[in-house]
C-alpha cells in the first residue's frame, strides 16, 4: 500500500512555494519522494532548507505570473532543470479586499492575470509535455470561495470559480490520456492572505465557531491530500474539488 503514494522519481513543480500553503506542500511532497522546482517571485530559499531538511532536491526558479508570456517561459525552464515534470501544483495567487463599489480594475486584473489566467497557461504549456509523455498530475488549488461568495474579494472569488471550472474541464480532455487534473480547496488557512481576518476579533470568532475542527489550518494540513492526488492512489480520481476544511462546509 505504501508504494500507492510513492513519488519516488518524480519531478513537481509548484508555483507559489516561497511560503505558507505552497511551501507546506512542497515539503510534503518532498517527504514522499518527489524532486521539487519551487516557483516564487522572491527568494525561496526558505523553503529549500525545508525541502532539504526533508530529505528532497529542491530547485527555485524566479518568476512572476502576473507578466505577459511568464508561464510559457516557466514552462520551458521547469522543464531544462530536470528534463521531465510529472506533477504540476497551480498554486500561486494573490487577493485584494475593497468595498465592490471601490474594487478597481487594475486590482481585478492583477487578481485574475495570477488566479486564473496563468493556471490556464501553465497548465496548458505543462499539459503538452504531460502528453508527450502519456502521464501526468495536475493540481490546482481552488478555494472555499470557489463555493461561496465571500465579501470584499470579487476577483477572489471570481477566480477560485474559474479554478474548479478549469479543473473539470481539464479533467474531460486529458482523463483518458493518462493525465489527472484535481484540485484542493483549502479551507480557512492560517496564512499571510487571512491575516486581515484573523487579525479581526468578531470575524475570527465567527469563522473558527463555524469550523466543526475548532481551529484554522496550516500549511501541513494540506501535505496529505498533495500527495495523494500526486500518487497513483488517486488513478481514478479526476475532475475532483477535495476540501480540505475542518468540516467547513458540512457546517
Amino acid at each position: 500500500m505504501g508504494n500507492l503514494f510513492s513519488l519516488q522519481g518524480k519531478t513537481a513543480l509548484v508555483t507559489g512555494a516561497s511560503r505558507g500553503l505552497g511551501q507546506g506542500m512542497s515539503v510534503g511532497l518532498a517527504e514522499a519522494g518527489a524532486e521539487v522546482i519551487g516557483v516564487g517571485t522572491r527568494d525561496l530559499s526558505d523553503t529549500q532548507a525545508k525541502v532539504e531538511s526533508a530529505g528532497g532536491k529542491f530547485h527555485q526558479i524566479i518568476k512572476d505570473l502576473s507578466k505577459q508570456g511568464a508561464a510559457a517561459e516557466l514552462a520551458a525552464e521547469a522543464i531544462k532543470v530536470t528534463g521531465r515534470i510529472d506533477i504540476l501544483l497551480n498554486n500561486a495567487g494573490i487577493i485584494r479586499r475593497s468595498n465592490l463599489e471601490e474594487f478597481s480594475d487594475e486590482d481585478w486584473y492583477q487578481v485574475i492575470d495570477v488566479n486564473q489566467h496563468a493556471v490556464f497557461q501553465l497548465s496548458r504549456e505543462i499539459g503538452k509535455h504531460m502528453l508527450e509523455n502519456g502521464a501526468g498530475k495536475i493540481i490546482n488549488i481552488a478555494s472555499m470561495l470557489s463555493f461561496q461568495g465571500g465579501l470584499k474579494v470579487p476577483a477572489y472569488t471570481a477566480s477560485k470559480h474559474a479554478v474548479a471550472g478549469l479543473t473539470k474541464s481539464f479533467a474531460n480532455e486529458w482523463s483518458s490520456k493518462g493525465i489527472n487534473v484535481n484540485a484542493i480547496a483549502p479551507g480557512y488557512m492560517a496564512t499571510d492572505n487571512t491575516a486581515p481576518i484573523r487579525e479581526n476579533p468578531e470575524r475570527n470568532e465567527f469563522i473558527t465557531s463555524r469550523i466543526p475542527q475548532g481551529r484554522w489550518g496550516t500549511p501541513d494540513d494540506l501535505k496529505g491530500a498533495a500527495v495523494f492526488l500526486a500518487s497513483d492512489a488517486a488513478a481514478y480520481v479526476n475532475g475532483q474539488v477535495l476540501c480540505v476544511d475542518g468540516g467547513w462546509m458540512s457546517s
